[in-house]
């Protein structure tokens, strides 16, 4: 089915397997690696480029090193497919990222050969910093790498590792995996002294200068003749070689990162040295080995089963939406860290370049900098993936709503992500921020509520959070004109008698369509797309309850600390009792990969669901529809 999958792939069931390959069978091993890679990823989507950047590089790693003895760590883990299919997980490779198959991340519950969980970007250099110092204490003799990559490097955590390293002066290994890429083009100086250096391609420059004119030549007239050249390749080269020995770590490099032979040789250098910790120089190209990919690492980096959709992304619509308010506000200002493809941005980017800011891998960085901004004036809207915004926490708090600046937080893939699973489900946003002080948290019921949202954010003079999920709505079409929803307000979408269906976001529809399904059998639901869980619309939502008695929560956020514990909250502040109150929720656990469909179903977040949670815990509703019914009969 597969060009060379009956071949020698079929034959590595561990790292051990490839210890005594000759390297034409090693270079075998990594065209079949690709074209499982590519077959599968087609079929399941997944990060694709990374992967296929990095197949020689894992090759050589598990050449040189003992997995699982020797701990390898990857950072993201974008890169690790050919790592996975090496250690033993050939034949559940087709079930990547499929519910209850194997995942798109590193991860230690899968595999012995998983040293640490991966999905986010810039630990790996302190987690195998760890693994080494704690090697030392048991005195124990195995090694330890972390492969991380040129934009990761630039996180302020990674960089917080290499300072501690080179004080530390264990022996490890870092792999760094420069391919010039992170999501998006790589930003920052440390990628401009990089990107001098890849460009340069200093050894292999001299080797084939020297190659090409030796011939004819005396030594003193190549010298004279290639001289500068040399030179100034050779400062280069200098310069980074003596930055990184400052830092108390051995250099190597820069190595072509899809020569086998060559990663082998350096590898083995690097291993054997344990004096300090070392860092390899890996110069790779994101996409190797499938033009596509080659040629657009941005698309090619993360991708998606096929599916027919005409609807626009929440994504696409915060895009629209950005470029039509800084139109109109020349104040407004974008940050992104290192997701300009993925939040939308690049094309605000192009029409207002200087107010568009790519940060890098740097969320703390690009909270506090949006503080900065806004004590000027200017009203920054920072887009950042909920799982990722999680780590510039301690921002938000003292940065920004200590200050009470208005800064917008919009907040893509909150909620149930799907098949990138546990590492990047958007959980815990609604909990972490209702918790600060002066944080406004909202979420549209549709696309068009979106952009009145945003709006409304940019307008408010407050901290506000507006998140909004992965993928499409329900299709609602967009207004021309903005308008301005009252912070703080919600609204009442159906009313009835029976239960109230108290819904926030993406759920709100989902509760709709509950409702009309009960109708069916008689119970009457009031529906309210809530909006706001901070501030909540508390007349309206303490209307609902005294009026039905029965209340239902609906978020896909987890359940605790979420908008339906400030319905609780509020019940029990009110004294509103008698009233029942049911909070549906993502529980409380770390959710696998899977359709986002299929995962809303098992957690009860679609219609069927909010409807069997109703079943089994307001019984009595349905007893009741039934004795008005019999009533009615008689």
């Amino acid at each position: 089915m597969i060009k060379h999958r009956d071949a020698i792939l079929n034959r590595i069931n561990s790292p051990a397997d490839l210890k005594n390959l000759r390297l034409d069978e090693l270079l075998a091993v990594s065209s079949e690696l690709r074209d499982l890679m590519i077959h599968t990823v087609s079929s399941n989507g997944g990060h694709l480029a990374s992967s296929l950047g990095a197949v020689e590089l894992t090759i050589a790693l598990h050449r040189v090193f003992d997995s699982p003895r020797d701990k390898i760590v990857w950072d993201v883990g974008h890169q690790s497919y050919a790592h996975k299919i090496l250690t033993g997980r050939r034949g559940d490779f087709h079930t990547l990222r499929l519910y209850n198959g194997i995942s798109g991340f590193p991860d230690p519950f899968e595999s012995p050969h998983d040293a640490f969980s991966a999905g986010h970007a810039g630990n790996s250099i302190s987690a195998a910093l760890g693994m080494a110092m704690a090697r030392d204490l048991a005195r124990k003799s195995y090694r330890v790498v972390a492969v991380i990559g040129d934009g990761s490097l630039g996180s302020g955590m990674a960089l917080e590792a290499v300072n501690h390293a080179g004080h530390v002066g264990t022996g490890m290994t870092v792999v760094l995996n420069d391919n010039g890429m992170s999501i998006s083009k790589s930003v920052g100086s440390i990628c401009r002294i990089l990107n001098k250096i890849r460009s340069g391609r200093a050894f292999a420059a001299i080797n084939e200068e020297c190659s090409r004119r030796m011939p004819g030549f005396s030594l003193d007239n190549l010298m004279w003749g290639i001289g500068s050249r040399i030179k100034n390749r050779l400062n280069k080269l200098m310069t980074l070689n003596l930055v990184w020995d400052e830092l108390g770590f051995a250099y190597y490099g820069p190595v072509d990162g899809h020569n086998i032979r060559e990663l082998v040789s350096v590898l083995e250098k690097a291993r054997d040295n344990q004096s300090r910790p070392a860092i390899v120089h890996v110069i790779t190209k994101k996409g190797k080995g499938y033009e596509p990919a080659e040629l657009d690492a941005v698309r090619f980096h993360g991708v998606s089963p096929k599916k027919k959709n005409a609807a626009l992304s929440y994504s696409q619509i915060f895009s629209k939406t950005v470029v039509r308010l800084m139109q109109e506000n020349p104040k407004i200002v974008a940050i992104t860290a290192a997701m300009l493809d993925g939040t939308g941005l690049n094309e605000a980017a192009l029409k207002f370049p200087g107010r568009v800011i790519d940060v890098g891998i740097c969320e703390q960085h690009a909270v506090t900098l949006a503080a900065g901004l806004a004590t000027q004036g200017f009203i920054p809207i920072v887009a950042i993936y909920s799982t990722f915004l999680q780590r510039s926490y301690d921002q938000i708090v003292s940065d920004v709503c200590l200050q009470q600046l208005p800064v917008v937080f919009a907040i893509d893939r909150a909620g149930i992500v799907g098949d990138d699973g546990k590492t990047h489900q958007g959980s815990l946003d609604v909990s972490y921020m209702r918790s600060i002080p002066h944080m406004v948290v909202s979420a549209p019921k549709d696309e068009n509520e979106f952009q009145h949202l945003l709006y409304t954010a940019v307008n408010a003079g407050v901290p506000v959070s507006v998140r909004y999920p992965r993928g499409c709505g329900p299709g609602v079409a967009l207004e021309p004109d903005f308008a301005e929803l009252p912070v703080g307000k919600g609204e009442v979408l159906r009313s009835g008698g029976d239960i109230s269906l108290l819904a926030f976001g993406s759920t709100v529809h989902q509760a709709l369509a509950a409702a009309d399904k009960l109708a069916g059998i008689g119970v009457d639901c009031t529906v309210v797309n809530a909006r706001y869980a901070k501030p909540l619309d508390e007349e309206l939502i303490i209307a609902a309850a005294q009026k039905t008695e029965r209340i239902v929560t609906i978020e896909d956020n987890t359940a605790a600390g979420g908008f339906g514990s400030a319905v609780a909250e509020l019940a029990a502040r009110k004294s509103l009792y008698p009233i029942k109150i049911e909070c549906i929720g993502i529980p409380d656990r770390f959710i696998e990969h899977g359709p986002q469909d299929y995962l809303r179903s098992m957690l009860d977040l679609d219609a069927g669901g909010i409807i069997r949670r109703i079943k089994q815990s307001f019984p009595e509703l349905i007893l009741n529809v039934y004795d008005r019914k019999m009533e009615n009969i008689s």
